[in-house]
């Protein structure tokens, strides 16, 4: 399996000639949809929901479905059955591809903002993306996306995380945030609490790794 990261939040995982993409928000970048075979989404907000550019792509291919947590599958209701709201525990296949829902919140932002489904997708029992939470899923993870910045967490965040996970690779998500200062910082810091093949890595949007 190939992972892709684009920007933010969002990757796209390939195997057999299927495409599925997570997190197509905002900040992905152009045509992060372009061929894809499915979508997962793990919440509503912008920066992993971009939804006239998810709209588009289900205009454009009638054969396009997409898994997300139920309110932000609420937002594409219009699409019927291509459309699949998920929650904690579920199982399924999208495009060849087995998939595992763990979590069911978004991290806690500020007592001003509500808190917000947030479902994490472990795919292939490979890679885990967890949204905008810190879900430990209940089955080993060989490959962990780590959130390394936003206005809900801070660095110790993602250290317990990975501690918490203990994955053998670890790539960075949620990362638009920092400039190179911040990811220059962060890269160092990662190194106290490594994946068993070391640190968490830096992706630069675009950039492929096989798994």
């Amino acid at each position: 399996m190939l992972l892709t990261k684009f920007g933010h939040a969002c990757v796209r995982l390939e195997k057999d000639d299927v495409r599925l993409v997570i997190d197509p928000g905002h900040w992905a970048g152009p045509d992060v949809l372009a061929g894809a075979s499915a979508v997962l989404v793990t919440h509503e907000h912008a920066d992993h929901l971009d939804e006239v550019s998810v709209r588009a792509a289900l205009d454009a291919d009638a054969g396009l479905e997409l898994w997300a947590s139920e309110t932000a599958a609420a937002q594409l209701a219009g699409y019927g059955r291509r459309v699949h709201a998920v929650h904690h525990g579920d199982a399924f296949t999208a495009a060849g591809f087995d998939v595992h829902v763990y979590g069911a919140d978004h991290a806690r932002v500020d007592s001003a903002i509500p808190v917000v489904p947030n479902t994490g997708f472990a795919v292939d029992g490979t890679v885990f993306h967890p949204g905008d939470a810190f879900t430990v899923p209940e089955d080993p993870i060989p490959v962990l996306l780590v959130p390394v910045s936003g206005p809900w967490l801070k660095f110790s965040d993602s250290a317990d995380y990975l501690r918490a996970v203990r994955p053998q690779r670890g790539f960075w998500i949620h990362d638009a945030l920092l400039n190179d200062k911040g990811a220059n910082l962060w890269e160092s810091l990662l190194g106290l609490a490594p994946a068993a093949d070391g640190p968490a890595r830096y992706l630069v949007p675009g950039t492929s790794v096989e798994l």
